[in-house]
């Protein structure tokens, strides 16, 4: 095991304590290497536009604004391929959120999730992307293949 050390100045070191015991962190080691490996993941699915993965994809908009509702639902039927279910919640009287849960390539789900977080009206648009493994298989317990999807991280 490798041993690193950092410094850090008072404030952020005060911050960063706060933090991790808000999170429920016990020390500061793992807290690091959650960090770290955040990282990682977030620089590699930024590389990564090959393969399939599984995403949700959260977003607020104002119900009331013109022909909004009905362009967000039109895009997820016009994708209807990546599109697995959207569970729409009533936040107040005016603002929905909505989570989208897609499977397809990843360069899709990007494009995809693009087209609803840029539709204007649209807020608070977020992918949190998980790349996946798809394999078509036929379990001595079904009688039809069906697909399944294993995380690859």
């Amino acid at each position: 095991m490798e041993r690193l050390t950092i410094s850090l100045n008072d404030q952020l070191a005060k911050q960063f304590e706060s933090a991790m015991h808000k999170l429920g962190y016990f020390n500061r080691s793992e807290a690091v290497r959650d960090l770290i490996r955040n990282m990682i993941e977030t620089a590699r699915q930024e590389e990564q536009v090959d393969g399939y993965c599984i995403a949700t994809l959260s977003y607020i908009y104002n119900h009331h604004e013109r022909e909004l509702a009905r362009c967000v639902t039109s895009t997820q039927h016009n994708h209807h391929n990546l599109t697995l279910s959207t569970m729409h919640v009533h936040m107040d009287h005016d603002n929905c959120l909505e989570v989208t849960i897609l499977r397809g390539t990843i360069k899709s789900v990007k494009n995809f999730a693009n087209l609803v977080t840029a539709t204007p009206g649209v807020r608070h648009g977020k992918l949190h992307l998980l790349p996946i493994e798809i394999v078509q298989e036929h379990d001595f317990h079904e009688s039809e293949p069906h697909v399944h999807s294993s995380p690859l991280t």
